[in-house]
């Protein structure tokens, strides 16, 4: 199975995520995040007006109880990564990341993004962490110098890479 931009892009994110301080769990949330955040954007959003907290939650991976969805509800807030700002709930006392009343779990993560290396996303891990710790902080701390600088010129590069040697 071919791991394309989508992939690199989540994979990327989270591994800069993780380098700037994230958990690995928050920051695979963050780098699933972004990449569903920009695919959106590329391909033009269809929702409308300010983001509020929504009145559930859910995962493509996991349900919530009633009494996870309160908590959450009241834990929704703004969380920047950088000059990067994206919303985000508490569950379990670990930052997870949202798009509409859509978390982005780690088992999302591992499902999306991990799931199509097979047994090779902790090498693709190591490479991408390795990638954005050769970069100054503040390429990292920036959105457009994190665009610019790491992803847009390895983005192709690592998509053939990493379906050569650890695609389905």
């Amino acid at each position: 199975m071919k791991i394309g931009r989508f992939q690199v892009m989540a994979t990327l994110q989270a591994a800069r995520a993780y380098v700037l301080g994230l958990p690995v769990a928050s920051a695979k949330s963050f780098g699933l995040n972004r990449a569903i955040f920009y695919a959106a954007a590329k391909r033009g959003f269809k929702g409308k007006g300010v983001m509020k907290a929504p009145s559930g939650f859910k995962s493509k991976e996991k349900s919530y109880s009633e009494r996870d969805i309160e908590k959450m509800q009241k834990s929704f807030t703004m969380t920047n990564i950088g000059d990067e700002a994206a919303y985000s709930v508490e569950i379990g006392g670990k930052r997870f990341f949202v798009i509409g009343s859509e978390v982005q779990s780690p088992d999302d993560f591992a499902k999306q993004i991990a799931g199509r290396f097979g047994k090779g996303f902790r090498e693709a891990w190591k490479e991408a962490v390795k990638i954005c710790k050769e970069h100054d902080r503040g390429v990292l701390l920036s959105q457009r110098y994190f665009y610019e600088a790491i992803y847009k010129p390895r983005r192709d590069e690592l998509s053939e890479k990493w379906t050569e040697k650890y695609g389905r």
